[in-house]
């Protein structure tokens, strides 16, 4: 069966070679979304594809077919995903004829996912509606990725078209290192590692995909984005909600896992990476590989030194009570589950030796924010003994993914008047007011990036091994020196005095967001 599985793989390869790269297919295409009825789906992935449609970017002929096991049948998936459209979509006024065009164009299948005769139903829709094309898409809990792919293999699904097939794998990818590992060899034994898109929806956030154009694109500023001028760099990731109904899954996770293994090290790679040789699928990931190769391992004592753990109690939240971590009903009395953490990290290499990284993230935060900030090194002199306003290194550069997406540059300038005084002013970029518009959901790019085949915005394998082989080493040492108890931070505050204790150490603060 192995064998006969390879060789299905190996036919798939060649065709998608010579799939076109460059521009999304004409031919007939169908998407399967494993786990339709969840909520990824309802609020993110079709609202996504019915702005495709509505832009006309999607194949001419594009099915959408459902696979759960929820009591539903093609009207019932119209009808529910239709009012998701309504609710989250960007677009107003709704354009009926885009969206019916995508609703007709829906099918779905109801089985288990550990039900072959699902799949064979699957494989009979699949081949009657006679497409070229097939993505599928894992929108399912993780612990049925390996159900579902492998009995994808046994049916023949990844061989049943005759043009591209390509599978789309939501994270987590795997809970450490072993399991991600465990995970490839699942998947690689129907698909070949070129078909395969692992997402990390941060990186299809238009202000992510800008920090490499600000970057590489203007010439003034890469000369100083090196350890000679730059000081530090902060990254933050906050979110106000609490855990809520994800309390069973972040018990086993916590923040290092839910975030700080994926978005906060994928923005950190970004920030940190040199120049590709072309932007393209393996030049940009060759080098944020090497960047979190380089990140400086953290082991035993050095763990509790560079991080910073914390859990929330009850608070407030934009007016409204939220329950404390420990009052859910899924958490244990006695967890050390981080819902915050901060770190400092350092990358080992030429650009970047001994330049602070310090990374955060949180849940039950005054503000929901992701930002990437800059500080630049102060002058080696003072030559102005005049009252400074704006602090102690007034040039920064903020980067805002979001909300309120843009760039602002900080420095320092005389104030008006006969006294002296210089003050922060600041340089900004606003995407709203520039381009007139909202960017688009990052499911938009991301949708479009894997039937264009284009995988630059996708993890590849070895850089999620990389990630998690850092992350491991934190794990690793605090469960070798365990805590009865973690700080805590009431909901809606910016976390316990311990948080700002951690930076300030170094001399250092955090900038409010």
């Amino acid at each position: 069966m192995r064998q006969n599985l390879l060789t299905q793989q190996d036919r798939n390869v060649s065709k998608e070679s010579a799939a076109n790269q460059g521009a999304a297919s004409t031919a007939p295409t169908a998407l399967v979304i494993f786990g339709v009825t969840g909520d990824l789906a309802h609020r993110k992935l079709v609202p996504a594809l019915y702005e495709l449609m509505h832009a006309r970017r999607l194949p001419r002929v594009f099915h959408t077919i459902g696979f759960a096991r929820r009591d539903w049948n093609d009207e019932t998936m119209r009808s529910v995903l239709s009012k998701g459209v309504k609710e989250i979509s960007n677009s107003r006024p709704i354009d009926d004829e885009a969206l019916n065009r995508l609703l007709e164009s829906m099918h779905f299948v109801r089985s288990d996912f550990d039900d072959r005769d699902g799949y064979v139903r699957l494989r009979k829709q699949i081949s009657d509606l006679e497409v070229e094309n097939c993505m599928f898409y894992l929108a399912a809990p993780p612990e049925t990725y390996q159900t579902i792919v492998e009995s994808i293999g046994e049916v023949g699904l990844q061989a049943l078209v005759p043009g591209w097939t390509r599978i789309v794998v939501e994270k987590p990818y795997g809970r450490d290192l072993d399991s991600a590992r465990e995970l490839d060899q699942i998947i690689h034994r129907v698909f070949d590692e070129s078909q395969v898109y692992r997402i990390d929806h941060y990186l299809g956030k238009e202000t992510v995909q800008n920090i490499l154009v600000f970057r590489f694109a203007n010439a003034i500023f890469d000369p100083i984005w090196n350890r000679r001028y730059v000081d530090h760099v902060q990254i933050t990731v906050a979110e106000t909600v609490g855990v809520g109904t994800r309390a069973g899954y972040y018990e086993t996770a916590g923040v290092i896992r839910d975030i700080f293994q994926n978005h906060v090290l994928q923005l950190l790679s970004l920030v940190g990476m040199e120049a590709p040789v072309a932007f393209n699928a393996d030049a940009v990931r060759d080098e944020k590989v090497k960047v979190l190769r380089a990140l400086r391992p953290l082991k035993g004592a050095d763990v509790l030194d560079n991080t910073f753990r914390a859990q929330y109690v009850s608070g407030t939240v934009d007016g409204k009570r939220v329950r404390g971590y420990k009052d859910e009903t899924a958490v244990s009395q006695v967890s050390t589950t981080e819902t915050y953490l901060a770190a400092r990290v350092f990358i080992d290499n030429w650009r970047w030796a001994g330049v602070p990284f310090y990374l955060r993230s949180g849940k039950a935060l005054p503000v929901r924010a992701t930002q990437v900030i800059i500080h630049f090194k102060q002058v080696p002199l003072s030559l102005f003994d005049w009252r400074n306003l704006a602090g102690a290194a007034p040039n920064r550069l903020a980067i805002n993914i979001q909300p309120d997406e843009g760039i602002i540059l900080t420095f320092g300038a005389k104030a008006p008047g006969p006294i002296n005084q210089i003050e922060p002013v600041q340089m900004s970029f606003d995407y709203v007011e520039t381009f007139g518009g909202e960017p688009p959901e990052a499911y938009e790019r991301l949708l479009m990036d894997v039937l264009t085949g284009d995988a630059t915005l996708f993890t590849r394998k070895d850089e999620v091994a990389a990630a998690w082989k850092f992350i491991d080493g934190i794990i690793e040492g605090w469960l070798a020196n365990p805590v009865r108890n973690l700080a805590v931070y009431e909901a809606g505050t910016w976390g316990p005095p311990g948080a700002d204790d951690f930076i300030q150490r170094d001399g250092r603060s955090w900038i409010m967001l």
